[in-house]
């Protein structure tokens, strides 16, 4: 049944062999600066597709593809697959790759040659949801570039680094909330959804990586506020995360009593810190400043 060339049963997924083949065909180191570490192992492709509980329905939009091995166990149980990679080189293997490993789906199949950060729309249906081994170093921000670009991503499962797996579904009160896990929030229910190991990547990282699982929220967030105002509001309170909100907001604000005015009048204490408030407060006091504003 396997078409496959290397010894593992992959099926049409890519094993070992295969991906150190396709890499050395194509003349392709991974590179450290793009953050690139490629998946070599075909039960975890399995298990991230099981995991981010893709549907024969789904229109999936997957970035940073490489060489192909989530792509392919998308493509087998999603409806279609777009994949955004940023490399030449890849970008411009990966559609024979698909042909030849899963021909009868390659007409499913989407590339778009570009950095996910500057990707404004999609070939084909509107994406229900976003699967990717996302590099470390962009992780946090094409995330939530994504889930800002395309409103109908209802779920989203990544694979990043564990340290920023942990730091997206913080809650409030714990030591590493704080822009990204506000700011998630923002758009989704957040939680840790697994973890994974250093050897199923080639070249192993020498750090460990994390699944994150995002719903999207039913209902935005109910605030009279803009995304911006609150996000602003976000960034402020930790750009200096040790200080209270009181002093945190002053230059937000427009000074140290306008922030406290903003916050008595969202009902937070001034002496509080940044990473006790919830998004839904952010958001209040957000509101707060506008009033104080004269609107």
């Amino acid at each position: 049944m396997s078409n496959s060339s290397s010894s593992d049963d992959s099926g049409p997924l890519l094993g070992p062999a295969d991906v150190r083949e396709l890499a050395a065909a194509l003349g392709v180191r991974p590179t450290k600066q793009r953050g690139q570490n490629f998946v070599i192992d075909a039960n975890t492709v399995r298990r991230i597709v099981r995991t981010a509980q893709v549907r024969s329905d789904d229109v999936v939009v997957e970035v940073g593809p490489g060489l192909g091995s989530l792509t392919l166990g998308l493509l087998e149980a999603a409806d279609r697959v777009t994949a955004v990679e940023i490399d030449e080189v890849l970008a411009a293997a990966l559609p024979a790759t698909v042909a030849a490993r899963l021909p009868g789906r390659a007409d499913r199949f989407a590339l778009v040659h570009t950095d996910a950060m500057h990707v404004t729309e999609l070939p084909g249906p509107a994406p229900t949801a976003l699967v990717a081994n996302l590099p470390y170093n962009v992780a946090v921000p094409v995330l939530l570039h994504m889930l800002a670009t395309f409103p109908t991503i209802d779920r989203t499962l990544v694979m990043v680094q564990a340290e920023v797996a942990d730091r997206l579904a913080a809650r409030p009160g714990n030591k590493v909330y704080g822009v990204p896990s506000v700011k998630a929030n923002w758009y989704a229910e957040v939680k840790r959804a697994g973890a994974i190991g250093r050897n199923v990547f080639w070249p192993a990282p020498n750090v460990d990586s994390g699944l994150v699982s995002l719903v999207r929220r039913e209902k935005p967030l109910e605030t009279t506020a803009s995304r911006d105002e609150v996000f602003a509001v976000v960034d402020a309170a930790f750009a200096q995360r040790r200080k209270t909100l009181r002093a945190a907001l002053s230059g937000w604000a427009g000074s140290a009593a306008a922030a406290e005015a903003a916050l008595v009048a969202a009902g937070i204490s001034p002496q509080a810190r940044g990473e006790a408030l919830t998004v839904e407060e952010f958001a209040r006091i957000a509101e707060n400043k506008r009033q104080g504003d004269g609107g």
